[in-house]
């Protein structure tokens, strides 16, 4: 008869990745996987969200072989989704409502004879891992969204690779409006905060910028069209976030969302093209940017925060920091210390409710609107159309 200690299994760590895609998402699995397995642990994808926990063969094993060259890669080779709310998932049949399926899925992960999981995801998909962690699932987050408003973070995987794909459509655009003398109205993607408009629109040199937090008048933007027609060149390139509002009114929406889903945004651009042409009598073109936005290869800098955000999420987990989420904020200092040259951003654990509190929005007063301001960049409000200009010194 043996007398040998039976050997303790390996740790297992699961992975999933929820809500809407973004440029960078292979890279943290490819972090984590790496990062797991080099301390010894097995790691387990979790497919579309937690859906892959309660359907035959949604867990599967991952191995280097699995993330091989899959940073620069687009996508998820998890596959996602925004429609797996364990809290509120939606009925395959029957009533259109919602029905309560965390403890299934609370179950079904020990099942699986998981660990830890690091989930990936938005403000949507964070709270989902927030409410799980206060029901026992050892859990740590990993920030995603190309939307880039998550407070807790200086910024989110995703946001610049999206910046530069709309300011090169909008650089595009500049030709085609100038050729036919149009006004082209961009829609780009900012349900609640209008950073990708911001950046994009100001980097792209765009005429005015539509964004969630300032309510906009449609003469107002006419006419600094109107001015720009009479200075010349005659054409003009507006930016608008997809929820961009008129002054006194909600944001356009395409679907009012069923239970269980949010609400799709959209029809902004169009709106916004079809008042401009009937106020300013010049020929105006809208399109939608859409999807465009979260697909393709992630920059170098999404690359490489995605990685950052990847192994510090498996450190977490090492240290037991459960019910946290990675987030890029400004080096501490303790008192007395020497300030380096060098300011790099470090990546550190917050808790995931406090990361999920406030919804990081566009300062109006920031040094980055008032960028735009001076640079003649309308924002549809009433001191763009009274003038915002500096007046000279005398």
């Amino acid at each position: 008869m043996s007398t040998q200690a039976p050997t303790a299994r390996p740790f297992r760590l699961a992975v999933n990745t929820g809500g809407g895609d973004a440029p960078g998402l292979n890279a943290v699995i490819r972090s984590v996987v790496l990062s797991a397995l080099n301390l010894g642990w097995e790691v387990f994808g979790i497919q579309r969200g937690y859906e892959g926990l309660m359907t035959d063969g949604g867990v599967v094993r991952l191995d280097r072989n699995s993330v091989e060259g899959i940073t620069h890669e687009g996508g998820t080779i998890l596959g996602t989704t925004n429609r797996g709310n364990p809290f509120a998932w939606p009925r395959s049949n029957g009533p259109s409502e919602a029905v309560d399926r965390s403890r299934e899925v609370l179950d079904a992960f020990r099942r699986h004879g998981l660990d830890a999981l690091i989930a990936i995801g938005g403000d949507g998909s964070l709270y989902i891992a927030s409410e799980l962690s206060e029901r026992g699932l050892p859990v740590v987050g990993v920030p995603k969204t190309i939307d880039n408003d998550l407070a807790a973070t200086q910024v989110t995987f995703g946001f610049h690779t999206a910046v530069d794909t709309a300011t090169e459509a909008i650089d595009k655009l500049h030709s085609t409006a100038r050729s036919h003398e149009r006004i082209m109205v961009v829609e780009v993607m900012g349900r609640h905060t209008g950073w990708i408009a911001l950046y994009a629109g100001i980097s792209g040199s765009a005429d005015a910028i539509l964004i969630p937090e300032i309510p906009f008048r449609a003469e107002a933007v006419a006419q600094a069209i109107r001015l720009k027609y009479e200075r010349g060149p005659r054409y003009a390139v507006v930016v608008v976030a997809e929820g961009a509002a008129p002054a006194g009114k909600s944001a356009s929406l395409v679907d009012e969302g069923a239970p269980g889903r949010s609400p799709r945004y959209g029809g902004i651009g169009e709106k916004v093209a079809k008042e401009l042409a009937e106020l300013t009598g010049f020929e105006s073109r809208s399109m939608v940017l859409g999807h465009l936005q979260r697909g393709g290869e992630p920059t170098a800098y999404d690359r490489l925060l995605a990685l950052r955000f990847g192994t510090a999420a498996v450190d977490m987990v090492a240290q037991r920091q459960f019910g946290c989420m990675v987030a890029l904020q400004p080096p501490q200092y303790r008192e007395g210390e020497r300030r380096p040259l060098t300011f790099v951003p470090e990546v550190r654990a917050v808790p995931l409710k406090e990361a999920i509190a406030e919804r990081k929005t566009v300062p109006r007063d920031s040094d980055i609107v008032l960028t735009a301001r001076r640079l003649g960049i309308s924002f549809g409000d009433e001191e763009a159309a009274e003038g915002a200009a500096v007046p000279a010194k005398s």
